[in-house]
Parts: C-alpha cells; sequence; structure tokens
C-alpha cells in the first residue's frame, strides 16, 4: 500500500466510523474549536466571520471532510452564497450531514486531480488538509488557479515542530499507520487518556530556556508543554472520549503528513501571484490568507 493510499484509508475509516466529529462545536460559538478556527484567521469573533463572507459569491471548501467547517461557513455567508465541498474520502459523509442546507452541493475530488471543472470562486479555504496529500505545493497549485480575480485563498499546513516532538509523532505514526482502524484507536485511546490525565493535574511549570531542544522558557501547563515540545496528548473537555481519540488517531495515524515552515508557505503564495494579507504562526502550525489580483 502506498502512503497515499494508506492515507485516503486512514480517513475513510475515520469520517466514516466519526460521522459528527466535532460538528456541533465546530458550530457552537465561544468554544475552544470554533475560537481557534477564527483566530488563527484573524477573525476574531463569529461577526468578524460574517464580514468575511458578506460579499463572497462562491466559496470552496477543499478537503471538507465531514462538513463541519463547510457548515460554518454556510450558517455565516448570505443565503445566495454557492458553499462547495470537496473531499476525496467523506464528500458523501458532509452531504448527509448537510441535507438540506441550501445552496450547498458536494463533490469527490482530488486536490491533486483536475478541478477546473468546478470553476471559479471568490474564497477557497483549505485547512488542516494540503499536508496530507503528498504534494502540497501542488494542492495549493491547483486550487489557486481556481480563484476568480480578486478571490482570496485561505490555508493551514502543518508547522515543523521542536525535535523531540518531530521524534515522537514520526514513532507513534511509524508503529500504527499500518494497523487495523480498532486497533489503532485503541492505541490513541492510551494517548488519550494520558493527555486527559495531564489536563487533570491542572498544574504549571516554569522552565528556562533550553536552546538545543528548542524550548523557550516561560510558565506553562504541564499538559500543554509536554504537548508542545514531547508529544501530541491532546484532550479537550468540551469533546466526549471517543472525539478526543478520533482527533489523536487524525494527527498519528495517516501515513502522509508533512510539516512546513513559514518561508516555504510563503513561497507558495509569491509563485502563485497571490499578495498575502494575514500570517498566523501557533504552536502547532501554520495560516497564511493571500488575494488574486483584481485584473
Amino acid at each position: 500500500m502506498t502512503d497515499k493510499q494508506q492515507t485516503a484509508k486512514s480517513f475513510t475509516e475515520k469520517w466514516h466510523n466519526n460521522r459528527d466529529l466535532a460538528f456541533a462545536n465546530t458550530l457552537k460559538e465561544g468554544s475552544d474549536i470554533q475560537r481557534w478556527i477564527l483566530t488563527r484567521n484573524g477573525l476574531d469573533t463569529p461577526d468578524g466571520l460574517r464580514d468575511w463572507l458578506a460579499d463572497r459569491r462562491r466559496v470552496l471548501d477543499a478537503g471538507c471532510g465531514n462538513g463541519r467547517v463547510t457548515a460554518l461557513l454556510r450558517q455565516y455567508a448570505p443565503e445566495q452564497t454557492e458553499v462547495v465541498g470537496i473531499d476525496l474520502t467523506a464528500a458523501d459523509v458532509a452531504a448527509a450531514n448537510l441535507e438540506g442546507a441550501p445552496n450547498t452541493r458536494f463533490e469527490e475530488r482530488d486536490l491533486l486531480g483536475d478541478l477546473t471543472g468546478l470553476g471559479e470562486f471568490d474564497l477557497i479555504y483549505s485547512q488542516e488538509v494540503l499536508h496530507h496529500t503528498g504534494d502540497p505545493g501542488g494542492a495549493f497549485r491547483n486550487l489557486a488557479e481556481l480563484l476568480a480575480p480578486g478571490g482570496e485563498l485561505a490555508i493551514y499546513v502543518y508547522k515543523v515542530k521542536p525535535p523531540i516532538r518531530e521524534y515522537t509523532d514520526d514513532l507513534v505514526r511509524d508503529r500504527i499507520s499500518e494497523l487495523p482502524y480498532d486497533e489503532a484507536m485503541a492505541a490513541m485511546r492510551q494517548i488519550t487518556e494520558l493527555g486527559r490525565a495531564l489536563t487533570d493535574l491542572n498544574v504549571e511549570v516554569t522552565v528556562p530556556d533550553v536552546d538545543v531542544l528548542e524550548i523557550p522558557g516561560g510558565t506553562y501547563d504541564v499538559q500543554r508543554f509536554l504537548y508542545h515540545f514531547f508529544g501530541k496528548f491532546f484532550w479537550n473537555s468540551e469533546l466526549d472520549f471517543e472525539s478526543n481519540a478520533a482527533i489523536n488517531y487524525d494527527w498519528y495515524h495517516p501515513q502522509l503528513a508533512t510539516r512546513h515552515t513559514l518561508e516555504e508557505v510563503e513561497g507558495w503564495f509569491a509563485d502563485s501571484g497571490l499578495d498575502i494579507i494575514h500570517r498566523h504562526v501557533d504552536p502547532y502550525g501554520i495560516t497564511v490568507r493571500g488575494l488574486r489580483a483584481a485584473g
């Protein structure tokens, strides 16, 4: 099985076994998940999202998964805005989740395939997706070609992390990537239990700079400290246990999970002739938004 086939199988099993994963929390104002989506895109509040979408005629959610962000875009865009979701493995799940949503449709598409039949869009949202394609730069160029004059492309990709975190991520990914879904989830439940136990400690630690490990000095919650620098031991108390385990699975099971630098991502925008209007780098990923010239 190639890495691409393994990754497609991984996401097929993830979404078809967790059809409503994080769906309600993505739509819930004030939730950690919605706040993270808005903040990294520089939107801050639901009203900011509504303003961002106010003049859009066609919006593409490229790599829509179960449709949770498609639903968020649909909720805050004008009803006359056409919202299109595409996904290689879960377009059917998203279509079922948004059945009856006005002016919304889904198609099964490969971001590295021919996308021209989709037409032009004045907003393309592709976040938490490109790093799973095997050729994120190529997928980016494919999407950029769909931008209408004056259109905007907003992406989020994994960033390169400190060395021990990178080592742990690769080690776990290598050990579980070929496991059947049930066995991989059993391993992720153990990691989820660890994340919950660390969170429940509710203890802070103050550490010095450790340059050789790329750890900046400061005061951290213990779970966040280990999460940032040693391994993704995810836990979010707003979600149930199985949802947390599925999110850990999402990180560790797909074999294609490239990590990037801001300079690399900025190069994709420059090469496609897009002017960057927003950058946000957090400990986990890189969010960049760019515009096509109005022409």
